[in-house]
């Protein structure tokens, strides 16, 4: 199967679950760091260190880029990086929960922006696996909660996430996919550290902190988004957003496993339905399909 990694859809829904189950799972380590440092010197950091391994391991790359690329990367960079912007400010005064939730709706706003901006026809089962999406969510995230400045915030952020995914789709294929997360990662360090310079940057206070923003970096940065941006070319936009629902499963699982929290049925019953969610995505989704 790998000898066909560049053309095999299957692989590339393997790969992309691997690493919505990696974000869920480094959820604990972010969540500790950002208690040992402020959450915009920890992002600065973090797309630093991911911006000088990518080019440690090509520097060529760097060197190959056509001006189309570069246009698309910019773009796609400058979403990212105003969507996790957005997302860091919100999480002044909303729950990673909350939080959570809210960044998941970007499964809603994927399809209503295929269809309002590239006009692409939305089938009724995506709707349902959508819906169903969203249900899991609610029931894996909320608590209660009241829409603020903070939720607002967050909002923002699911947004421009669909808007990234919906891009990817479009350019991924256009592009050598490490050329592309190169020049995304690069736009995402310079946004985040133009946030964070008014009030100077803060390193990491101790070893420990050090490796959770090295392993964060290195493989739920540089290695993740390379593999988004190489599986978008063979997926769609849609069912990435759907796939990527699944990291509050991940996270909830990972911490039961390793954090002692309780495996209640709210948790399983959200589990099942953003799974049954990704199934219909999958049953319903030729390896062609566009939407």
């Amino acid at each position: 199967m790998l000898r066909y990694w560049k053309s095999s859809p299957g692989l590339a829904v393997f790969a992309l679950t691997a690493v919505t189950a990696l974000w869920g799972w480094t959820f604990l380590g972010t969540k500790n760091a950002i208690e040992q440092m402020p959450v915009m010197d920890f992002l600065v950091i973090k797309f630093a260190i991911a911006t000088f391994v990518l080019f440690t391991i090509r520097p060529a790359a760097l060197f190959r880029i056509s001006r189309r690329c570069l246009w698309h990367g910019i773009v796609l960079g400058f979403l990212l990086g105003i969507a996790y912007i957005t997302q860091t400010y919100g999480l002044r005064t909303v729950s990673p929960a909350v939080s959570g939730f809210i960044t998941g709706m970007g499964a809603i706003f994927t399809p209503v922006f295929l269809w309002a901006i590239l006009r692409r026809k939305i089938s009724w089962y995506v709707w349902i696996a959508v819906g169903l999406a969203l249900v899991g969510l609610a029931l894996l995230s909320l608590h209660g909660w009241a829409f603020g400045t903070g939720e607002l915030l967050t909002l923002c952020c699911a947004i421009f996430f669909a808007l990234q995914i919906v891009g990817l789709g479009e350019w991924s294929h256009l592009h050598n996919p490490y050329e592309l997360t190169l020049i995304q990662i690069i736009v995402a360090t310079v946004m985040c550290l133009i946030a964070a310079a008014p009030g100077g940057i803060e390193l990491p206070p101790d070893l420990t902190t050090w490796i959770a923003v090295i392993i964060m970096a290195v493989l739920a940065t540089a290695a993740a988004f390379f593999i988004q941006t190489w599986a978008q070319a063979l997926i769609s936009p849609t069912y990435t957003a759907l796939i990527l629902t699944m990291e509050p499963v991940f996270a909830g699982f990972f911490g039961v496993i390793l954090g002692g929290d309780r495996l209640t049925a709210r948790i399983i019953i959200g589990a099942i339905c953003v799974l049954a969610a990704i199934l219909i995505a999958q049953l319903k989704t030729s390896r062609k399909e566009t939407t």
